[in-house]
């Protein structure tokens, strides 16, 4: 079997949490080399991946022949920059979402990769969460009839800030850039591109620096979308809301795999991904049901990266749908600061 050597570049949540994790549960991948100055992580790798060689300098990772892929996990406005000095150095490449802040780089980036012929794609694994897949099911099981209104929350409660480049005044930070690409890109996967876009982005903590609330409002021909994320959400609401002219279905509670690799538990069994029966959805149609979730497993997203780049399989999270998700939250933007409704085009 081929191994493909890895390198990730930043070493934050997303690094520590997500990628190296799983990328070392996979036989088909070594993860090679990290990139980070951060003594905090550098001290953390050393203890937990003993065969990967932490680097101070980018060049370590760009000018090494033997790293196919490169994972860029650093703040949100040096996405484009490492993409693209990746993609120049002949690497296959995973971007953190958001894909990039514009979608001008977006589109520079998607040029780039075709003209170099190398994978680029985008970290969506709320695509791979257990309760989005059972939102999916359930849709696609048609037991709704036509549905009017669908509803995705994303919410936290932390009323003060963490020492996190998040929560400070820069190019892509806030919550929209944070949470919005995983609400927008789960709403594209179900319905495709809506005819119009309502933004109200706000800052509601009083020690706030950036946003820190958003609804979004996708408007399709008989369908309206809305996506919300906040962090002063104390309550347990639900996480979906879809309303069909034959039912509902209401879902509370989050996929488990975050959770479980915060700590340190890797996706090795049979049992991963499962969640509990006590946030299984309720289906209400002419009865009420339980619906059992379907298994999360972000290792699908991986698995496909490797199929992609080793067998040419069609490649699931692709940079085009990337970019939608980033010309949304333009619109958005666009929509929050002169209030109004305003087109997709």
């Amino acid at each position: 079997m081929k191994i493909i050597n890895t390198a990730i570049i930043g070493f934050g949540l997303s690094g520590k949490v997500f990628h190296a994790p799983i990328i070392s549960s996979m036989e088909s991948f070594n993860l090679s080399k990290i990139y980070t100055r951060n003594q905090e992580s550098i001290s953390y790798i050393s203890n937990n991946y003993v065969n990967t060689k932490i680097v101070n300098d980018v060049d370590e990772i760009m000018n090494d022949l033997e790293i196919e892929l490169v994972i860029i996990s650093t703040p949100n406005e040096f996405h484009y920059e490492y993409a693209k000095i990746a993609l120049e150095s002949g690497k296959h490449v995973i971007v953190e979402k958001p894909f990039t802040i514009i979608t001008k780089e977006a589109d520079d980036l998607i040029n780039l990769a075709n003209k170099v012929e190398k994978v680029l794609t985008v970290f969506q694994n709320r695509r791979y969460d257990s309760d989005f897949k059972t939102v999916k099911k359930v849709i696609e099981s048609g037991k709704l009839g036509n549905i009017v209104e669908y509803e995705a929350h994303f919410d936290r409660f932390r009323n003060y800030l963490k020492n996190s480049w998040k929560e400070e005044n820069k190019p892509g930070s806030g919550i929209l850039y944070d949470l919005g690409p995983h609400l927008i890109d789960q709403a594209l996967m179900l319905f495709g591109l809506p005819n119009q876009i309502f933004g109200d982005i706000r800052i509601q903590r009083e020690c706030a620096n950036t946003t820190d609330n958003f609804e979004l409002i996708l408007y399709y021909d008989k369908l309206k979308v809305t996506l919300k994320a906040g962090m002063l959400v104390k309550a347990n609401l639900p996480r979906y809301i879809i309303l069909g002219d034959q039912g509902t279905f209401i879902k509370y509670g989050m996929d488990v795999q975050e959770m479980e690799l915060s700590i340190g538990n890797k996706p090795l069994n049979d049992e991963w991904g499962i969640e509990p029966e006590s946030i299984w959805g309720e289906l209400n149609t002419d009865k009420l049901e339980k619906v059992i979730s379907e298994k999360g497993d972000y290792r699908v997203f991986y698995q496909n990266i490797y199929n992609t780049i080793v067998y040419d399989e069609k490649l699931q999270v692709t940079p085009k749908q990337a970019e939608h998700t980033i010309k949304i939250i333009e619109l958005a933007i666009l929509s929050n600061k002169e209030k109004r409704v305003v087109e997709f085009k």
